[in-house]
Order: C-alpha cells, then structure tokens, then sequence
C-alpha cells in the first residue's frame, strides 16, 4: 500500500514547489518559506525530508535553474551512451524496468474501439494519480489535485473515445503500487505499458524512456534521435501527448535554453517530479 504520509505530505509539499519556484534567487530560510506556505518550520523540514527524503534547501537546489541547465548540458551525451549500450547501464529505461509495446494502429485510428480500459484512482507523491490499464499492460497516467480526478479521466478518455472504460480502483492497485514504490522497481519483473499512438508519437515516446533518472533533454535532441532534426516542434507536440506521465518520463524534456517550458499536468508537478527524482539520485 502506498504510504498514506507521502499523500497527506503532499498539498503542503505544492505550496512549498510553488513559493520556492517563485523565490529561489532569492534563497528563502526555512522559516521563511514556512511563513509563506502557513506551516510551521519544523511541519515543513519533516513533510519534505518525508516526501523526498532530502530537506527543503537541498530540494531548492535540485529545482533551480542552473540545476536544470547542468542536466540538460550532459544529457546528449548521455542519451547517446543509452543507445550505445543497448539501455544496459544504470539509467536503463527510466530504471522502472519498463518493457513496452505498441498497440496495432488500427487500435489508434479506431480511436479504441474494441479495447476496454480499467481505471482507478490512486495516492501518489505528487497528488492523486489515475492509473487506465489494458490486458497488455499500463496504458495511461494522469495526476490530479483534489477535486480533480474526474476532469482528468475525462481528459485521458478523451484520448480513445470508443474504448469501453472500467472503474475499478481495487484492480489498479497493484500497478499502482508498481509504479510509485521504489521497492517495486526491479529488472526481473518489468513493467509492461502499451504505448497507444501514431508511429512517430511511439518513436518519441520510447525515446523519453531512454532518458536516464536524474538526467534531462531537448526537443531538438529527441529530434536529432529519431533522425528528424527538422522536427522539433512536432516532437514537442508528441511529448504534450505523452499519456502515461511519470513512467514514460515527458517531465525530463527542457527547453533548448534549459527552461522547464510547459506540462500538461502542471509545471509546478514537473518541478516537484524532477527534485524527487533528484532525492532519488542522491539516496541511491
């Protein structure tokens, strides 16, 4: 079961993203970030280390700019080795161990029709999650704040109007569970997702699994990888179309100039995914 702190940490942990993203050249104290969020220094320092296991001022460091710029400076070269390697090293597949495949496309053009999807709602580390699964595997992942989630299935159906679609939260789970606990993650039960797209969105998509944790690109990368240099505006198209946030990790793509640019479930969740992923690197 995912720790019900971490979802309780949450909201608290988005004001706090929210009030350093706006401050950071400033470098805010602890008690000053806790005045402006309506908590106490101590409730912050704990929620956070909880939440990301490392304090709000290192949090801070991983999010700034010049933290995002130094990853997407060595980020070509470290995609490169990705492929070079076969995706053995230690970033493989977004080290969730994923394994995927695409849906036929005459599933894509029928826009799922004969395809039935279960979904569910889940507790995450970065706010509600909406897990849609198929027989084959995970097919979408979505984030919502409270009050949200219906809006954000919505969205996510809208994707696949004709499939059938299956609330069942207690069938969820367990992937769920495979996705947001560290523990789970491991390479001799990978996680199966369907990626559900046109040819050149599954290309994209599976180039963002080749993005190591920690680590960030460009679209024009992504573009120079797939082998159209030319199409970097439509790979940011791709990317906004990415559906199974977190796991195929759209998050890791920055502006040329090193800028977070945008996020289809907010910039503030790219910023929290990001400075959790950098906790995850620096407690490996």
């Amino acid at each position: 079961m995912l720790q019900t702190a971490h979802t309780n940490d949450y909201e608290l942990v988005r004001r706090t993203i929210e009030f350093v993203s706006e401050n950071w050249l400033d470098h805010p104290s602890l008690d000053e970030i806790a005045g402006n969020v309506g908590a106490s220094p101590d409730s912050v320092q704990r929620s956070f280390s909880r939440w990301a296991g490392l304090t709000p001022k290192s949090f801070m460091q991983a999010i700034t700019v010049d933290r995002a710029r130094q990853l997407l400076q060595d980020s070509a070269t470290v995609l490169d080795t990705a492929y070079e390697v076969g995706l053995s090293g230690a970033g493989r597949l977004h080290d969730l161990f994923v394994t995927h495949e695409g849906m036929p496309p005459g599933v894509y053009r029928a826009k799922g029709a004969g395809l039935t999807i279960t979904w569910g709602c889940h507790a995450s580390p970065f706010g509600t999650a909406i897990v849609l699964t198929t027989l084959h595997g995970l097919a979408g992942l979505a984030f919502a704040d409270e009050g949200g989630e219906m809006a954000a299935f919505e969205d996510m159906a809208r994707r696949w109007p004709n499939a059938e679609y299956v609330r069942d939260d207690k069938a969820t789970a367990a992937m769920a569970k495979r996705i947001f606990d560290r523990n789970e993650w491991r390479p001799d039960q990978p996680l199966r997702i369907v990626m559900i797209g046109t040819d050149f969105e599954v290309r994209v998509w599976e180039t963002l699994l080749r993005i190591p944790l920690g680590s960030a690109t460009t679209y024009s990368d992504v573009a120079d990888t797939i082998g159209k240099p030319t199409a970097a505006r439509a790979v940011g198209t791709a990317v906004g179309k990415n559906p199974i946030s977190f796991v195929v990790p759209c998050h890791r793509v920055l502006g040329k100039s090193g800028g977070l640019c945008g996020y289809h479930w907010g910039l503030t969740r790219k910023k929290a995914i990001l400075g959790w992923e950098a906790g995850a690197v620096g407690n490996a």
